[in-house]
C-alpha cells in the first residue's frame, strides 16, 4: 500500500509513540492527555494506513509486531527533533563546554573581565571566555560574521540590526605618581603638566568627536573627554599638553612612574590602576562627559538561550562598577592609592 506522508496526521505518530512506550492503551492516554477510547480510534486509523495490526493485545499488555519495532526508533528520533525544533531550547550553564568569544579594550578587560571570570568558575566552570581587542578588527564585520557573541565599549550610533544594553557608566579622572603629591588640582595646575591619553584607534582623521565609525557603528575610540577639556581651557592662555597619546591602557602605569606626568583615565580603571600601583588618583577641575558602557550582539542572536545567559551573566560582572549618579556628581578629594578604599565612589 503506498502511503502519501503529506496526508498524514502527526498526531497518529504521537498515539504510535506513546503506545509504544506504555504497552497499554490507558496508560498511552494518560500520558499524551487522551481518552482510551480516542487513542483506540487512532490505532485503528494507523492500522489501516499502514495494513498492519501494529500492536495486539496480550495478557502482559499490548505487544507490538515487527512493523512497529522497526517504525519504533525512526518514529521516536523524527517527534524528538519536532519537539527540539517546537520548544525552547535550554541552557545549562553548569555542565556546558561552550566558548563565547566577546570583544573589549583593556579597560574593559581590566575592570570587568574579573567579575565575569569570578562568576563563570561559580556557575559554569567548564565554558571557556574568548576575549579579543575591540580596536584591531572591524567591529560591525565580525558581529555580522558571527565570530563575536557581544561587544562591550561605548557606542553612539548602531544599525537597525544590532541591539544593546548599557552595564555602567564612568567619568574620567587624572592620575599621576603619587610622588608628585599634586593635591588639589586646579585648572591652572592641570595646565601646566604634560597628560598623557589613550586612543584606541590612531586615525584621527576618521574620528569625529572621539567617536570612530565603520559599516554604520560608530564606538568610541578618544578613551578621555577630549571635548570637555577643550571647553574648559577654552578661555586660558595656556592648556595642559597632551604630550603622549597610547593606543592602549597597559604602559600607562611603567610611563607615570617615574616622569612628570599624568593621565586622563576613566575613574574605574584610575581606580584599579591605584590600588595596584604607587599612583594618586585626583578629581579634575572640570566636569567631564558621563560615558555609557554596554553590550551590542546582533539581532539575530536574541532568544538564543545561550546568548540571552551570556547577557545576564554580563550584566551582572558590571554590576560592581554601576555606581549612584549623585556620586558621581559630587565626587572626593585627590587621594593616593593607600587610601582609595575610604573613597566614596563606588565605581
Amino acid at each position: 500500500m503506498t502511503i502519501s506522508f503529506n496526508k498524514l496526521d502527526l498526531n497518529l505518530l504521537r498515539v504510535f509513540d506513546a503506545v509504544m512506550e506504555e504497552r497499554s492503551v490507558l496508560r498511552a492516554g494518560q500520558r499524551i492527555c487522551l481518552s482510551q477510547s480516542a487513542v483506540s480510534h487512532a490505532l485503528a486509523r494507523l492500522r489501516e494506513m499502514l495494513d498492519d495490526e501494529l500492536f495486539i493485545r496480550t495478557t502482559t499488555g499490548m505487544q507490538p509486531t515487527a512493523r512497529a519495532l522497526a517504525m519504533a526508533p525512526l518514529i521516536r528520533k523524527a517527534w524528538g527533533s519536532l519537539e527540539a525544533a517546537i520548544e525552547l531550547p535550554k541552557f545549562k550553564p553548569e555542565t556546558s563546554s561552550r566558548r563565547f568569544t566577546i570583544a573589549a579594550s583593556d579597560f574593559v578587560t581590566t575592570v570587568m573581565v574579573p567579575h565575569l571570570l569570578e562568576l563563570l568558575r561559580r556557575e559554569a566552570p567548564n565554558v571557556d571566555l574568548v576575549v579579543r581587542s575591540d580596536s584591531r578588527i572591524d567591529l560591525g564585520e565580525q558581529i555580522d560574521l558571527g565570530q563575536i557573541d557581544a561587544a562591550i565599549g561605548t557606542f553612539s550610533d548602531a544599525p537597525a540590526r544590532f541591539r544593546s544594553n548599557s552595564l555602567f557608566y564612568y567619568d574620567d579622572v587624572l592620575i599621576a605618581s603619587s610622588s608628585l603629591e599634586l593635591g588639589q588640582v586646579s585648572l591652572r595646575k592641570l595646565s601646566g603638566l604634560s597628560i598623557a591619553v589613550v586612543s584606541l584607534h590612531g586615525d584621527q582623521d576618521r574620528i569625529v568627536d572621539g567617536f570612530l565609525s565603520e559599516r554604520g557603528l560608530a564606538r568610541r575610540s578618544d578613551m578621555f573627554d577630549r571635548v570637555g577639556l577643550a571647553r574648559a581651557f577654552s578661555a586660558a592662555k595656556t592648556a595642559p599638553r597632551i604630550a603622549v597619546s597610547l593606543p592602549h591602557f597597559l604602559s600607562l602605569p611603567s610611563l607615570l612612574e617615574g616622569a612628570h606626568l599624568a593621565a586622563i583615565v576613566p575613574r574605574p580603571l584610575g581606580r584599579s590602576l591605584a590600588r595596584l600601583h604607587a599612583l594618586s588618583i585626583c578629581e579634575l577641575p572640570y566636569r567631564t562627559a558621563l560615558m555609557d558602557v554596554g553590550v551590542l550582539w546582533h539581532e539575530r542572536n536574541s532568544g538564543s538561550a545561550p546568548h540571552e545567559w551570556l547577557l545576564n551573566v554580563l550584566r551582572r560582572a558590571a554590576e560592581p562598577l554601576r555606581p549612584h549618579l549623585e556620586e558621581l556628581r559630587h565626587p572626593a578629594r585627590c587621594m593616593a592609592g593607600a587610601s582609595l578604599s575610604r573613597l566614596a565612589v563606588q565605581v
